[in-house]
Order: structure tokens, then C-alpha cells, then sequence
């Protein structure tokens, strides 16, 4: 069965990574294209998923780069608004476990300001699955738009949403008041253990999970890092270990795993409505698929998601 098609709406954000200082007056920045979106866009596509990215491309020098590093992925940004705004830029520092500590220059640029004229024009058909979250969702003015998007997109489509809180951008509280909401319309919500943290300070995952399925979401994932995931199926869990990874860095390895659980449903023809043929059994297989997904990205430097035949290369290694 060849993989159903997603969506992906959301941001693009250039991000720039410090290295050691040569003297004390200068500082090199190391540039990649990112943003939660687009890396999900990305390792989609990379997978063998038909991946369209709606997204605002700026026309300045990292837009070119977003652009590029997009169509060589594989991405379909024939939905792609030219944007006349700066795009957005992050400068990420690592520490020595390869975490990163981000400052964003984000005000007036391109990624906030959609309108719902250009999501009208937006073309859905043939599309499975509609993923979005991050910041589309939540900075405005264009956070109300995408929201109003997704709600109409569950006639025809899967919804999966990642809050991937961002507090230095937007507030915690912001994320908490407008999720419940989010449930409403979304039936896949993946999310990390420091995102949850952020919104349910001190919750247990389950309890946060029940939560969720009561304001409507259906699959919940809660990624753990190092530790695995916890998913949920209307209230039927199961936990998925990570398998060995050597770290160089977890930029992105949330958004690769968004990526492989999608992939992997898709795939397999399970994307498309409600998820009324979804068993706890093709869940926990498609978090194993995307938990390998996630750990071939930590082991690269910055948000490079694995290509399919690399993916099927380190099983081949690890079976021997």
C-alpha cells in the first residue's frame, strides 16, 4: 500500500547554532533550516510519505534556504504563500548533552501572519492527514486562521497537532487555555515530556492523557526522550522504549517522531477520518517505527531527518 498523503501547515525558522569563539569579539553562527513544521514536512517526505507544506516563505536569504533544503527533501510546496515578511530566526545553544537553549527573533516575521484568504486557497484534496501546532497555532495575528482551518479540515481529514510549547515566544498559559479547544478537532496530539511539564505542571502523563481524550483528542503521545514514549488510545496505553542512540545532538528528534508515527499510519492506510480502525496494536508499532526515526536524527547534528533507505540500512545493522 503506498503512504496516504499529508499535510503539513506551520512555520519555517532558521536555525543558528554557536560555535566555540576564536576571539572574544566574535561569534560564528552556523545556519539550518527548521522550525517544528517544516521538520516534520522534511522527514516525511524523506520517509516516502507524499508531503504538501503549507508554509510562508519569506523572500529573503533564508527563505532561498528553506526553499531549497525543503524541495530536496522531496517536499511539495506548490501550497507555499510568498511572503513579502523576514523569516524567523532562532540561535540555539547546546550544552554538553546536546540540548538546545534558544533566543528567537521572531516579531513581524513571515510565519505569523497568515490570513483566511490564503488558507482558503489552500488545496486538501487527496489529503489524509493535517498536521500543524507549534507556533502557527498560537502567535498572532494569523494564530485564529490556522485554528479555524484545522476545525474545517476533520471533514475530510485526520487532524494531528504538536503544541511544541515555546515559552520564550509565547506564554504557557496561552498553549493551556486554547488546547482543550484544540482536542476538539484533533484526533492525533503528540507532545513531549517538557511540553507537558509546561502545560500540566506536575501532572502524571496518564492523568494529562485522560484529560485530553475527554476534550476529544483520540491517540495521545507523550515522548520521553531516552525513555521512550507513553500512548494512549481512548484510555488503553502502552509504553515504547527508545531503542540505543548515540546523541550528537535532539534538535528536531521530536518532530522526526511525529513524522514516523504519521508515516508509519499512513502507510498503512490507516489516516483518513477518525482513526475508527485504529487498534493499540498499530500503535504501538508505529511509535517503535518513529522512536528509530527519532534516534537516527539525534545522531546528526541539528534538525536532519533520516532518508528511508537510512532508516532501512541501520535495521539491517542492528539485525546482524
Amino acid at each position: 500500500m503506498h503512504p496516504q498523503q499529508v499535510t503539513v501547515l506551520g512555520e519555517c525558522v532558521a536555525d543558528a547554532f554557536t560555535s566555540p569563539r576564536h576571539t572574544p569579539a566574535e561569534l560564528t553562527l552556523r545556519v539550518l533550516p527548521g522550525g517544528g513544521p517544516a521538520n516534520t514536512a522534511a522527514a516525511l517526505a524523506r520517509l516516502g510519505t507524499p508531503a504538501r507544506f503549507l508554509t510562508r516563505l519569506s523572500q529573503d536569504v533564508f527563505g532561498r534556504l528553506f526553499r531549497d533544503h525543503l524541495e530536496a527533501s522531496g517536499v511539495d510546496l506548490s501550497g507555499a504563500v510568498r511572503a513579502a515578511e523576514p523569516s524567523t530566526l532562532a540561535v540555539a545553544e547546546l550544552d554538553d548533552q546536546g540540548q538546545a537553549a534558544y533566543s528567537f527573533h521572531a516579531e513581524g516575521s513571515a510565519d505569523w501572519q497568515w490570513t483566511r484568504t490564503e488558507l482558503a486557497a489552500a488545496d486538501l484534496a487527496g489529503t489524509a492527514c493535517l498536521h500543524s501546532g507549534s507556533l502557527a497555532l498560537v502567535r498572532d495575528p494569523g494564530a485564529s486562521a490556522v485554528e479555524e482551518f484545522l476545525a474545517g479540515a476533520t471533514a475530510t481529514a485526520t487532524v494531528s497537532v504538536d503544541p511544541n510549547v515555546r515559552p520564550l515566544l509565547v506564554r504557557p498559559d496561552v498553549y493551556r487555555q486554547r488546547l482543550s479547544r484544540w482536542c476538539a478537532f484533533t484526533d492525533i496530539l503528540r507532545l513531549s515530556e517538557e511540553d507537558l511539564e509546561l502545560l500540566l505542571p506536575g501532572a502524571a502523563p496518564e492523568r494529562a492523557c485522560d484529560a485530553w481524550h475527554a476534550a476529544g483528542a483520540r491517540l495521545v503521545v507523550v515522548t520521553r526522550g531516552a525513555r521512550g514514549a507513553l500512548a494512549s488510545l481512548d484510555g488503553e496505553r502502552i509504553t515504547v522504549p527508545a531503542p540505543p542512540a548515540r546523541v550528537v545532538d535532539t534538535v528536531g528528534a521530536g518532530d522526526s517522531f511525529t513524522a514516523g508515527l504519521l508515516h508509519h499510519l499512513g502507510s498503512r492506510g490507516l489516516l483518513g477520518g477518525r482513526l475508527t480502525e485504529l487498534r493499540i496494536e498499530d500503535v504501538a508499532q508505529a511509535c517503535a517505527f518513529a522512536a528509530r526515526v527519532a534516534a537516527l536524527t539525534c545522531a546528526v547534528a541539528g534538525p536532519n531527518p533520516p532518508w528511508g533507505h537510512q532508516l532501512t540500512s541501520a535495521a539491517a545493522v542492528a539485525t546482524e
